[in-house]
């Protein structure tokens, strides 16, 4: 067993007036399984990055280990993977790694393929297995099933359960839960680790969060108590010093010492009050920082006068005359949330650019209503470019209730004022959802919304989404999400 230290960890980037870490200071068994979680922006991939020696910080981060990152950068994709897997794991034999992608259920021949043909969840297996095989590491391993079918999802999670000695960056809280044994959370004002798995981390979050809630309530009440006791106690003791001086009083002498007690005992009462005022203050003072808010989204479906939207039967889909995908049958109703399921390369964007208006050769009987309004979110977010409000100009949604929906994401004032190409992956993500939730429309068409999005996020979609019921057929491999949301599955 060995430890990483971090002591006083300070960073911000060049030309940044904030810290994104101050002062932070933790400490990490490098036999753990860590779960990193935390709203997009908040600097996972930053503090990976430090770890991994890239940036300039001010404190220390110590440890007798070497820091191996995922995904791999591979410059030339052109080598057979076994060569790729000697340039990663030097010293290492054929049989360790033939041992380690079967465990992936990888076929040995990839190994003498191309790494370029290999499909996305071959070359994620692939290198996982090369990096656990790099001795003395511990795997830094950033979001490794984005647009990775379930089942290869699943694999991954099986493999990693019997892994330990790394930091997942996940928002699948599927996967959290059964393959790491630790949280490590980037919070609003810290970093904090727990033992356990997302669920139990989630729960524990919940009900700090509801009791520092209920205190801040209670304490408000308490100050605001207070603070008319102490003012009415401060005017009876100044009312009575001054009283004191009369030499008359109902026609008697005023006893001077008796009120001048009295005044003296009064007064300290009001000093004690403020003193429990004070303290009130201080107690609620620490309260909140660390609340994640699931501000309430909205939106405005049109609902069909047609009950039936659409209808496909024995559809095949083609590209370049090689048939994708054949036999789907289902139809599409008003209030329909349709999960299209399906391995990699099975058809479902495929399906989904279909009914959006693509051009795609079929196959089949496929009926969509006409005249309908879309709303769509693009798997890719690589083209987009320019400002916010170049954004919103160019998709004729409205600016302000756009920038709204991404404050309430999280997004930053600051965030406002860059441009789009030079947010994280999960930002740009947040782009099409706020504009998808702008618009009006008969059916929404998502194909893998929730790509890079943080576990806070994706509650708030899940809220807005059973509150409002809109006509959706999406593609998603969170199954949390499909469990939650969808009211048919297609499996293609």
């Amino acid at each position: 067993m060995s430890l990483i230290n971090v002591n006083n960890l300070t960073f911000r980037y060049d030309g940044s007036y904030e810290n994104i870490f101050e002062n932070t200071s933790f400490q990490i068994d490098t036999d753990w399984k860590l779960g990193f979680i935390g709203r997009n922006g908040r600097g996972k991939t930053t503090f990976l990055n430090l770890l991994l020696g890239k940036y300039e910080f001010k404190g220390s981060i110590s440890s007798s280990v070497e820091f191996e990152y995922f995904p791999y950068e591979i410059k030339d994709e052109t080598k057979n993977t076994i060569d790729i897997f000697y340039e990663i794991c030097v010293g290492r034999d054929d049989w360790e790694f033939i041992r380690e992608i079967s465990l992936m259920d990888v076929k040995e021949d990839v190994l003498y393929r191309p790494f370029y043909t290999l499909s996305n969840g071959e070359k994620t297996k692939v290198l996982l297995a090369a990096l656990f095989l790099i001795s003395n590491s511990f795997l830094l391993i950033d979001e490794p099933t984005n647009h990775l079918d379930e089942s290869a999802r699943l694999v991954i999670q099986e493999y990693l359960s019997k892994k330990n000695g790394f930091i997942l960056v996940s928002h699948d809280r599927n996967l959290l839960d059964n393959c790491v044994d630790h949280i490590l959370s980037i919070n609003k004002i810290n970093i904090e680790i727990q033992k356990g798995n997302f669920s139990s981390w989630f729960e524990n979050k919940t009900r700090q969060d509801k009791f520092e809630i209920n205190e801040n309530i209670k304490l408000k009440k308490e100050i605001s108590k207070l603070s008319e006791s102490a003012k009415r106690s401060s005017l009876w003791s100044d009312k009575a010093e001054k009283g004191k001086y009369n030499s008359v009083n109902s026609g008697s002498k005023v006893d001077r010492g008796y009120v001048g007690h009295k005044a003296a005992k009064v007064m300290k009462r009001s000093k004690n009050i403020e003193v429990r005022k004070e303290k009130a203050i201080a107690q609620k003072s620490k309260l909140l920082h660390n609340i994640e808010e699931y501000s309430s989204l909205s939106l405005s479906p049109i609902v069909l006068k047609k009950d039936r939207i659409a209808n496909v039967k024995n559809l095949s889909l083609f590209y370049d005359d090689k048939k994708i995908c054949e036999d789907i049958n289902f139809e599409i109703k008003n209030g329909d949330r349709i999960a299209l399921c399906g391995k990699n390369g099975s058809g479902k964007s495929s399906v989904l650019k279909l009914f959006y208006g693509e051009n795609i050769s079929y196959t089949g009987e496929f009926y969509i209503s006409q005249n309908l309004k879309f709303s769509y979110i693009p798997q890719n977010t690589e083209f987009l470019y320019g400002t916010l409000s170049e954004f919103a100009r160019s998709n004729e949604i409205d600016e302000s209730l756009f920038k709204t929906i991404l404050r309430k994401l999280d997004f930053s004032r600051e965030q406002f004022d860059k441009n789009i190409e030079d947010f994280s992956d999960g930002q740009k993500k947040k782009v099409f959802i706020a504009k998808s939730l702008c618009e009006k429309a008969n059916l929404y068409i998502w194909d893998e919304p929730l790509n890079f999005i943080d576990i806070f996020s994706r509650i708030q979609v899940e809220n807005v989404i059973l509150e409002y019921k809109p006509t959706l057929v999406f593609v998603e491999h969170d199954i949390s999400f499909r469990e939650k949301i969808a009211t048919k599955i297609i499996n293609l």
